[in-house]
Formats: C-alpha cells, structure tokens, sequence
C-alpha cells in the first residue's frame, strides 16, 4: 500500500455524501481496503486504499436500492 485517502477525500472523489459513504462501510474490513490511521493526540481517521475506494463504489449502487425498498 503505497497510499490511504481519507474518507472526506473520497467522498468529493465519488461525488458522494460523507455520511452515506459511512453507511456503507459499516462492514467493511482492512482486507476490503479500509483502514482507520491513528495519530498522537488526534482523532482517528478511517481511510481507503485505492482496492477499498473500488470497494465502496460497487457498493453504492445496491445500498441505495435497498434504502428505497425501506
């Protein structure tokens, strides 16, 4: 893994809602691409490789059909 991009990056990335692309990574786990990166004294951020932003774009689709159904 050469780079991570943090989910607001992705979010602009794939035109998407931040907190829509949180509903879809509920599952997701570091073999899926996503990863959290941890700092001295800050937040935690939840990151993606590029596998993970792959991930998180096939996903969208079929969250949102099954958000209608409800």
């Amino acid at each position: 893994i050469s780079r991570v991009y943090t989910i607001s990056h992705v979010a602009k990335m794939l035109g998407e809602d931040e907190e829509f692309l949180w509903e879809i990574v509920g599952p997701m786990m570091p073999e899926h691409g996503c990863l959290w990166v941890v700092g001295i004294g800050e937040d935690n951020v939840l990151a993606f490789t590029d596998f993970g932003i792959d991930n998180l774009r096939d996903s969208i689709i079929p969250t949102r059909e099954s958000m209608k159904k409800k």
